[in-house]
């Protein structure tokens, strides 16, 4: 991470527009983070609040200069095109339900997009933004950001070279306890917009942990979920959303694997671990521990990866930034997602391939076929289990 190829391609950073995550928002702060960690990405403009007083206040707080901390998302859109000097690239984390607008009309407009997950609360709408991402041929990136974590990258690319053998078995598992009080099981004062239905997504649970675990499953084994045996629902009692979901899963190679997501698990914090073992061994890794990756080969003891120690592979090398023995995490990951989305983008505008390994972030895409496999689960689960299809179409 020491070379910057994004002001070699282009002379300068991409010039960034953020639109969400205001002061309150834990995911706006990351991602403002994540943009600034390798010096990839210049912010420049941002909506910050839906009230335009407190958006213009809280995008000066941050830095941003008072005639381009706008009020509304669509003046920012068209004076930022208008500008010489205006954004290259809009970063979206907003509530699910204005992700597709506002994808939309950021590309309408010629900017890349980063948007948060999910790409978008239907599968209709998933499949539009797929749609624009292709005929304008901008770069679309979706931050699945544990995607971007050293040794999850090394389990990928472990997969890739064949170190696994065939994949047999999947298991996932996201696991968290933040909604886990009985006492409290909806809120107080007012409807956070995850709570309701129109604006966070059929599904609480699925929206917020399961596309993770679900494009976790993907981007580490290569392989695509054929059909899915779900339940989902709630286990705190009197609660109106879900914060529960399980699955078998048939994938499309013929292997078996198993889903579990949970936001009501007492305790539990972030607990986000997958299992995949092929013909040839077993890879284990968990978040909370996210620098070490066990490999148990089939005929020999069991080995631990980490970032830069032996047996490191090219991908996995890309996204550490420090030497063997150092911890790096959460911060870390979604910068990488940010980088190499900034990689792509920079190669797009200056006309120039880019770096093969700088092209694993998730795209529209990865966002579509999650939005298809929460469809598809929600549909099992309504008809008590039964064998659904997660597959689709696709003329890409």
């Amino acid at each position: 991470m020491n070379r910057n190829p994004v002001i070699e391609m282009m002379g300068r950073r991409l010039r960034l527009a953020v639109v969400g995550g205001g002061p309150a928002s834990f995911i706006g702060a990351t991602h403002r983070a994540a943009a600034r960690l390798d010096n990839r990405y210049e912010l420049v403009a941002g909506v910050l609040a839906s009230d335009p007083d407190r958006s213009r206040a809280a995008g000066r707080a941050i830095g941003i200069d008072a005639d381009r901390a706008y009020g509304e998302v669509l003046e920012l859109l068209e004076s930022e095109a208008a500008r010489q000097d205006g954004a290259d690239v809009v970063a979206i984390m907003t509530p699910n339900d204005s992700h597709h607008a506002y994808s939309i009309a950021a590309m309408d407009r010629g900017f890349d997009v980063i948007c948060d997950k999910p790409i978008t609360n239907t599968l209709e709408e998933a499949l539009d933004v797929l749609e624009h991402v292709k005929t304008s041929g901008l770069v679309f990136c979706l931050t699945h950001n544990y995607t971007g974590y050293a040794m999850v990258r090394q389990a990928r690319a472990m997969v890739e070279s064949g170190q696994l053998g065939e994949i047999r078995l999947v298991q996932v598992e996201y696991v968290q306890g933040g909604k886990a009080d009985e006492h409290d099981p909806e809120p107080r004062e007012g409807l956070p917009w995850r709570y309701d239905p129109v604006r966070g997504g059929p599904s609480l649970v699925m929206g917020d942990i399961g596309t993770h675990a679900h494009n976790l499953i993907r981007f580490v084994t290569g392989l695509e979920v054929s059909e899915v045996a779900a339940e989902i629902g709630h286990i705190v009692p009197n609660r109106l959303v879900d914060d529960y979901a399980s699955a078998m899963l048939r994938f499309d190679n013929g292997a078996r694997g198993s889903f579990w997501v949970t936001q009501a698990a007492a305790g539990v914090e972030n607990c986000l671990r997958i299992r995949a073992s092929g013909t040839a061994g077993t890879i284990e890794w968990m978040q909370e521990q996210p620098t070490d990756l066990i490999f148990k080969p089939l005929d020999g003891p069991a080995q631990v990866r980490t970032p830069n120690g032996p047996g490191t592979l090219p991908l996995a090398a890309r996204a550490s930034r420090i030497v063997a023995g150092h911890p790096e995490g959460f911060h870390e990951g979604f910068a990488n997602v940010y980088s190499d989305a900034a990689e792509a983008i920079a190669a797009r505008r200056s006309g120039v391939p880019a770096d093969p390994l700088a092209m694993h972030f998730p795209n529209a895409l990865d966002g579509v076929l999650g939005t298809k496999f929460v469809e598809a689960a929600i549909e099992s689960s309504s008809a008590g289990g039964a064998w659904t299809s997660a597959t689709m179409d696709l003329d890409l």
